[in-house]
């Protein structure tokens, strides 16, 4: 069990590693398409990337869901598996378990509707927009409240 954590852990770590490294030349960066919540912001993005861009940002998505898979699993597996958050009450281990498959699932649903809204121009759906930026906002919402409770874990097993 442990081994496979490492694997997990070591797995998300060299996804996001290497994707961070292959967008890293786009600019504006890619958090700046992910809270894009009208059609003219998503535009500008796009615009100011070019076409190179747009498709370097449009190959990455598939190895981003692998990216988000991964990420999943580890967060799960540290979670419940991991003892780290065993100095947690249980619900808070129960939403740390929770917090990075959640994340995961808000960053699927934001890749499929960017996968959809760059493979043409679209304006009419502005709601769309608003709905990417929002999962976005849950996705890093989630990832952020992993976080917090890992270190709250480590400060309750300091102590």
């Amino acid at each position: 069990m442990r081994a496979a954590r490492i694997a997990l852990g070591l797995t998300t770590l060299a996804l996001c590693a290497a994707l961070a490294l292959y967008l890293r030349p786009l600019q504006p960066g890619v958090l700046a398409l992910q809270f894009a919540a009208t059609p003219r912001a998503f535009a500008m993005v796009v615009h100011a990337w070019g076409d190179a861009g747009l498709a370097r940002y449009r190959a990455h998505l598939p190895w981003d869901f692998l990216l988000l898979a991964s990420c999943a699993a580890f967060g799960w597996q540290l979670a419940r598996h991991g003892g780290l958050c065993g100095a947690l009450p249980r619900r808070l281990r129960t939403l740390a378990a929770a917090a990075l498959p959640l994340a995961a699932s808000f960053g699927a649903g934001q890749n499929l509707l960017h996968l959809w809204l760059t493979a043409a121009p679209r304006f009419g759906p502005a709601w769309l927009y608003a709905l990417s930026a929002a999962l976005a906002g849950a996705k890093w919402l989630c990832v952020l409240i992993f976080g917090g409770l890992l270190c709250a874990a480590l400060l309750r097993r300091a102590h």
